[in-house]
């Protein structure tokens, strides 16, 4: 077996060409002897929502709670369902199952994996109290179709932003079509801290007070509560996440140029590649091929060097530990069977260059002459 020559994670990387940087923040917190739910918080969180264009960010301690807490907040619950796409990480549904809801599961959309909007409608009920899109791979979902849908039925909207800070869809950003967002900043997102974090961001007043007092073990005044939880966002992860936002741009720039460089390097090759719609801002938290012989693929990359990854080769209906009692057992969804069985993510991140590029289109398009 060959050794590594292109990994799949980028962030010891990032963390050299930023050290001097993260490192002086994470002293200056170190220092400051404020540890949880401090300035730096409270800072990060304001710079969190102006990026975003909205106007609340809370920070949290990770993405699946940014969605449960916002679940929460807005009354979800026992009886409820919530219509989302099961070609996702676990987390998606898992939020849902938390507040006592049942996800109803769409089928994707052949082309992007997002969720396919025309197969929405059909799956809702008298019970139906939400749809959580989820932006897939870096690209947003079509949320001119879901919140038009939405409105329709009166239903709540939450997006699941966890690989998708800095995309927009044609016309539109993240949130503006929804009741609250929710993020993940663990260490391998577009905007990621070392460890795990997250944030629930929104323009809604009601939700952020309520939010607010749910992480904290349901008080917003000390030695004062009800019933909550600790979820929080540590000053140290703030601090990180402060001093990468205001790279998140250019990050999300050097990932497309790399997605680029693999459209034009795999092209003709036969395999199926990402497809990034017009007008859409794509930022690549994964580059996603697909063949029926990924494994086949898969090892005959490791063999070279290459390490990719698979996301996410069992769909959520599919785990064995899907909740089989809680909605339908088996949901008819081709198109994310498919997309699990052949789903492979090549190397993409800022700080891969375009000759390691090179050398994984290469192997790739070695494997599929001769396969």
């Amino acid at each position: 077996m060959s050794e590594v020559k292109v990994p799949f994670y980028g962030h010891v990387r990032q963390y050299q060409n930023l050290k001097a940087e993260l490192d002086s923040a994470i002293e200056n917190v170190l220092m400051s002897g404020v540890y949880t739910l401090g300035p730096v918080g409270k800072r990060f969180e304001g710079e969190l929502a102006q990026y975003m264009g909205m106007k609340y960010a809370l920070g949290l301690n990770s993405g699946t709670d940014a969605l449960w807490l916002a679940f929460l907040a807005l009354g979800i619950g026992k009886g409820d369902e919530v219509i989302t796409t099961s070609n996702t990480f676990w987390a998606t549904a898992e939020s849902i199952w938390l507040v006592g809801a049942t996800p109803v599961f769409v089928d994707c959309c052949p082309k992007t994996r997002n969720i396919d909007t025309t197969k929405i409608e059909e799956k809702i009920t008298p019970r139906t109290k939400a749809i959580v899109p989820v932006h897939l791979y870096g690209q947003c979902a079509d949320m001119k179709a879901v919140s038009a849908i939405a409105k329709k039925h009166n239903l709540l909207v939450v997006e699941d932003c966890a690989q998708a800070i800095g995309a927009a869809g044609d016309g539109f950003k993240i949130g503006e079509y929804s009741d609250a967002v929710g993020l993940s900043f663990i260490t391998a997102k577009n905007l990621g801290t070392f460890g795990d974090s997250g944030a629930m961001v929104t323009n809604r007043e009601d939700i952020v007070e309520t939010v607010t007092k749910l992480r904290n073990h349901g008080s917003n005044k000390r030695s004062y509560h009800s019933v909550g939880w600790n979820s929080r966002l540590d000053e140290i992860h703030a601090a990180i996440l402060s001093v990468k936002l205001k790279h998140i741009d250019e990050f999300n720039d050097a990932r497309r140029a790399r997605a680029k460089d693999y459209d034009e390097f795999l092209a003709g090759s036969g395999i199926k590649l990402p497809h990034a719609l017009p007008g859409y801002r794509h930022v690549y938290h994964l580059y996603v091929i697909e063949t029926p012989d990924r494994d086949g693929l898969q090892e005959f990359l490791k063999e070279r060097g290459i390490i990719a990854l698979t996301n996410y080769p069992v769909a959520i209906h599919q785990q064995e530990g899907f909740p089989f009692g809680a909605g339908d057992p088996n949901p008819v969804l081709p198109e994310t069977e498919l997309n699990a069985a052949n789903c492979l993510s090549l190397p993409i991140y800022p700080e891969l260059t375009r000759e390691e590029c090179k050398y994984v289109a290469d192997n790739v398009l070695e494997w599929a002459k001769n396969r």
